[in-house]
């Protein structure tokens, strides 16, 4: 590994797994410098996960370089267990995997089989939201997607196991999560899917904050107009979240900066 122009370098890992998995690297790589750019990065910390296509194991960011660094030979691959599987020669700066990641996105991939990518955000607007007794209210057509999202109470840093088993259940069957005084957490059965969710989940806390700093009372919607609105956006109404966008938003990055696929 090497520092060049500002940039980490390392080997490329393209000889060094499947063309399935080579994949799934771009992929997340691609989300991660999406969610820096969209601006809901919070430097080193958090992280986004990719299953790998056939294995019982993830990728994740190596803890140590920024979301706008990250690429597709960058990433490290972890089994459920914990155990690191492959990873770059990171050289002196040894980097490894952050525990709280592994603790929060190992227990949604052995949960939810059909989950291919798990996001997890600490922006402003979410974690403002996530400490409001309220939680996010369904004042905007974008929040009324969210009309049942799940809750999960805040139990201190996740680095405890034991804590996997309260997750999942607040998670459910869900697409999005918001974790009380810490942040949110989207799941998608594609990246393009799971990013799409954590994009609009964003939105919607962005909006409200907006709403409620005017210090004006808020219009609610009819109960029956919710429902509603929240049933035209499930499965089976409309096609899977992310299948136009994803295209897009990698050829948007291509332009940007191609770094990312390496």
């Amino acid at each position: 590994m090497q520092v060049q122009d500002g940039r980490v370098q390392v080997a490329s890992m393209r000889d060094r797994c499947s063309e399935a998995e080579w994949q799934a690297r771009v992929d997340l790589a691609a989300c991660y410098r999406l969610i820096d750019l969209y601006g809901m990065a919070d430097m080193m910390a958090n992280h986004i996960s990719m299953r790998v296509p056939g294995e019982e194991a993830f990728l994740i960011n190596p803890y140590g370089m920024m979301y706008e660094e990250i690429t597709a030979s960058c990433l490290i691959k972890v089994d459920h267990a914990g155990t690191i599987l492959a990873s770059p020669d990171f050289g002196a700066l040894g980097y490894g995997i952050n525990k709280a990641g592994y603790v929060i996105h190992s227990a949604v991939h052995e949960a939810r089989p059909e989950v291919a990518c798990v996001i997890h955000t600490h922006s402003w607007a979410s974690m403002a939201v996530s400490a409001l007794d309220c939680g996010l209210l369904p004042i905007t057509q974008t929040a009324m997607r969210f009309l049942k999202v799940g809750y999960h109470e805040y139990q201190g840093v996740v680095l405890d196991t034991k804590e996997q088993a309260s997750l999942i259940e607040d998670l459910g069957q869900g697409e999005a999560l918001i974790l009380r005084n810490h942040g949110v957490l989207t799941v998608g059965r594609t990246v393009g899917e799971a990013f799409n969710w954590m994009h609009r989940l964003e939105l919607a806390c962005r909006a409200q904050l907006g709403a409620m700093a005017c210090g004006v009372p808020l219009r609610p919607v009819p109960a029956p107009v919710l429902e509603e609105t929240w049933n035209q956006y499930q499965p089976g109404t409309r096609r899977p979240y992310g299948v136009m966008e994803w295209p897009a938003l990698r050829r948007k990055l291509d332009r940007l900066d191609p770094s990312y696929a390496l």
